[in-house]
């Protein structure tokens, strides 16, 4: 939810510095800075929702004609693989985070440090190794997920 309401957040920046653009020839300052950072993190941010709720693409081509205890064992090997995924990028955004720190890194017009893109990236990251791990863990164990219900409604 934090990822989505930060994605929104950008949109609007951009919105509005698109029509100060037009209209006042007055954009956002360092709006392009500002939209690579903010969409960089709500994406880590929205990764262990992605992840939880199964929305990642699969390409059964290969797997429709298998049974259901084969399905589950590649589903545990592919959550396994993406924790591993996930785990190496949150690693390297934390050492990024550091180097970025330590040599003073910032942004061209707007002169922000870089480490912070960095360090936000890492948490989103981390969380969704987790995610998958787990996943892998009840594929392991029951063969299946459990049916994630979410109602937004009330």
């Amino acid at each position: 939810m934090t990822g989505v309401a930060f994605a929104l957040l950008i949109a609007a920046m951009t919105a509005w510095s698109v029509i100060g653009r037009a209209l006042f020839q007055a954009p956002v300052q360092g709006d392009v800075e500002m939209v690579q950072m903010g969409i960089a993190l709500s994406l880590s941010l929205c990764l262990p929702w992605c992840q939880w709720r199964g929305g990642n693409i699969l390409v059964d081509f290969f797997t429709q004609h298998t049974s259901d205890k084969t399905n589950s064992k590649l589903d545990a090997v592919g959550c396994v693989m993406l924790a591993l995924m996930y785990a190496v990028l949150s690693w390297r955004s934390a050492v990024g985070a550091a180097d970025a720190y330590q040599s003073f890194e910032a942004s061209m017009i707007l002169g922000l440090p870089m480490w912070w893109a960095y360090a936000c990236l890492s948490p989103g990251l981390a969380l969704a190794a987790l995610v998958a791990i787990v996943q892998a863990w009840q594929l392991a164990l029951n063969g299946s997920l459990p049916v994630v219900h979410t109602d937004f409604s009330a």
